[in-house]
Formats: structure tokens, C-alpha cells, sequence
């Protein structure tokens, strides 16, 4: 590894006649900086900084010591950058503990031997600088990384928005449906207590996954996905596999298993028709046997068909929708999500869902 040495060195010393030995050991190879006490010396770092190859610091000093330097440097986080060496004579057990708790790299003895130091130093010095450097192309790299995993999860997103889309499209609906639920799901996970305990970067994977929640109806006859009128039993029955299907659908797609939407996807495509008192579909799941998020779809599809206008019906008003989900006319919810969903009912009307007139257009789909 090339090694991009710094030339500046920095001498601390109360004393000329140390800092002029201490100038003619490393004038040959450095530009030898000098300071009379801690306050200069601080003062240099903060116009060099990093161009310093290293600090060479006595203890004694007067307007502020070593020790007072370095406990200033430890603040500054300057010490894991640059190596600082202690130059003193007084090598005391104590002064020594001391100098490496606050982070110097080497404590030298005067009298000062000046071929022993000068290899002492540049040997740590280059050290210290092969870690830099390393740790800087570490960051480089992790930086990289970070970017190509963003670029790779936004591929993953706008591909799997794209599929529950093209579903949506085909289902006679304008694409906005599975936009609504997703804004919807963030909305109440980020302002309610559901949202609790979860994570930002969570709670954007499952509003990502909330847009799969009707991926199982590719697997659904057209007739029976567009009839505009009410579904027989028998084909109400095979409208309610869309749960189970969207699952297998999943299943069939291995490059999306260790996206970590997935599993969120998985359960809200099989989960979001269960109801509170278990007489949902497709496992009959009750109470909190269903999950927080499946349980929030669920409450955002049954409100967004509710407000759109359908072949069979008219949109109805917000108002009139939370009604119906609060009479338990679409099936139960969890009670406290109720609460949460009324209490925030004008900011959903009207942040969530802008609309003129208090309604949207759509088209013929069933829930």
C-alpha cells in the first residue's frame, strides 16, 4: 500500500533548547511546526489537523500542560488520527498510565537518543498511517455498499409496485388503490400507538409490503373479479383464495425471499381479511393471533372501498364509512384500532386523502 505520509510535525515544548533538539532530528524529513504550550499548540492542530503526521508533547508546561492537551484532543476526537507521543523526563508508572489512558501512542525519556526515537516514531507514525488510510477505504467501502443495497431496494420497491399495479389495472382500478393503502399503513404506524416500539426503516418495509396485499388476485377469473353485481357463494369461495394464492405467488418468486419486506408481504397477503372475533379468512385467526400490520391493511382496504365509487355503488362520505367499520358492518377490528383510526379521522380525511366533492372514482372491484 502507498503510503500518503504527512510532512508537518509538531513540536510542544516550554523549553527552546528541546524543541531545537527535537527540530534538527526531524527537519530532514518533516516541516518541523513549534509551540511554547498547550493553548498554541491546540491552536496549530486546528489549522493543520489531519496534515499532521504526528504531535511530540511535553508534560510541563505553563497556561496549559500535556495532560491538558490531550484530555482537549480526546474531546476533539483528534487522538484516533494522529498519533501523539509524550517527550518528558519524568517517566514515572504513573505519568506513563496516565499518557496511553488519554490515547498518547509512545512515551520517550529524555535525555533523548535521537537515532532510537526518530525509528521509534517512524515506525508507529507509518502505522498510523497505514490504518487511516485503511479505515478511510473501509468507509469508502461501506459507503459503496450502503448506496448499491439503497439502489438494489429501490429496484425491489418499484418492481414490486409495478406487479401490484399491473394487478390493480386489471382488477378495473386506476393503480391508486394499493398507493392509498401504502400511504394509509405509514400513516397510522407512524401516528399511533401500532406504530410503537417499530423502527422508521420498519415501518417503510411494511408500508412497502401493504401494496402486495391483493397480489393473489392474478390468480382469479376475470368474470368473477369484474362482476358487477353481488358474488354467488361459489364464487365468493373462490374469491377468497386470493389470500392464499398471493402466498403462493410469493412463494414462486425466490430472488425476493431475503428482501426483508418479504415476510411482512407474506403475512399481510394471507392475513389482511381476518377479522378480531375470528370469522375472517383464510385461518380463522382471532385477536392479536393476527398481526399489527395485516390487522392495519385490513382496516385501510375495508376503508378505501369503502370511499370509492364502485360499478354497484356510490363512494361513501368518510363520515359514513367510519360509521359502518365502527357498527361492525364490514366485520370487527380490533376495538383500540377504531379509536385510533376516529381519533385521527380528520387528518386522514384530509392529509391521507385529499379529495374534491369527499370522493374518489374507481371501478368495479370486489373485496
Amino acid at each position: 500500500m502507498a503510503l500518503n505520509k504527512n510532512k508537518e510535525l509538531l513540536v510542544v515544548d516550554d523549553v527552546e533548547v528541546n524543541r531545537v533538539i527535537l527540530r534538527e532530528i526531524f527537519q530532514e524529513d518533516y516541516t518541523v511546526l513549534e509551540a511554547q504550550n498547550g493553548l498554541e499548540a491546540l491552536a496549530i492542530i486546528d489549522d493543520h489537523g489531519e496534515n499532521l503526521a504526528a504531535v511530540l508533547l511535553d508534560i510541563v508546561m505553563p497556561v496549559m500542560d500535556g495532560f491538558g492537551v490531550l484530555e482537549a484532543l480526546q474531546e476533539r476526537d483528534f487522538i484516533k488520527k494522529v498519533p501523539i507521543f509524550l517527550i518528558t523526563a519524568e517517566c514515572s508508572e504513573e505519568v506513563t498510565l496516565r499518557g496511553f489512558e488519554l490515547g498518547v501512542m509512545d512515551v520517550i525519556e529524555r535525555p533523548i537518543v535521537a537515532h532510537i526515537v526518530k525509528k521509534r516514531m517512524e515506525s508507529i507514525i507509518e502505522l498510523c498511517m497505514m490504518r487511516n488510510q485503511l479505515n478511510n477505504q473501509v468507509s469508502l467501502q461501506e459507503k459503496k455498499l450502503v448506496e448499491k443495497a439503497r439502489e438494489i431496494q429501490e429496484l425491489n420497491n418499484a418492481m414490486i409496485s409495478a406487479l401490484a399495479t399491473a394487478i390493480e389495472f386489471r382488477d378495473c382500478e386506476s393503480g391508486e388503490h394499493v398507493k392509498r393503502i401504502q400511504d394509509l399503513t405509514l400513516f397510522l404506524l407512524k401516528k399511533t400507538s401500532f406504530g410503537k416500539g417499530l423502527r422508521e426503516q420498519e415501518i417503510e418495509k411494511i408500508a412497502t409490503a401493504a401494496i402486495m396485499h391483493d397480489v393473489g388476485k392474478i390468480a382469479i377469473p376475470d368474470y368473477i373479479l369484474n362482476k358487477p353485481g353481488k358474488l354467488t357463494t361459489e364464487e365468493f369461495e373462490i374469491m377468497k383464495t386470493h389470500t392464499v394464492r398471493g402466498c403462493d405467488l410469493l412463494d414462486q418468486i425466490p430472488t425476493i425471499h431475503h428482501n426483508s419486506v418479504y415476510r411482512y408481504a407474506y403475512d399481510i397477503c394471507r392475513h389482511h381479511h381476518e377479522r378480531w372475533d375470528g370469522k375472517g379468512y383464510p385461518d380463522g385467526l382471532k385477536g392479536d393471533e393476527i398481526s399489527l400490520w395485516a390487522q392495519i391493511v385490513a382496516l385501510a382496504d375495508v376503508y378505501d372501498a369503502l370511499t370509492s365509487e364502485r360499478v354497484y355503488k356510490p363512494p361513501y362520505t368518510h363520515e359514513k364509512a367510519i360509521e359502518m367499520i365502527s357498527n361492525g358492518e364490514c366485520g370487527t377490528f380490533n376495538p383500540i384500532l377504531i379509536q385510533e383510526f376516529r381519533r385521527f379521522s380528520e387528518e386522514i380525511e384530509g392529509l391521507v386523502y385529499p379529495r374534491q366533492g369527499g370522493c374518489r372514482d374507481g371501478g368495479s372491484k370486489k373485496k
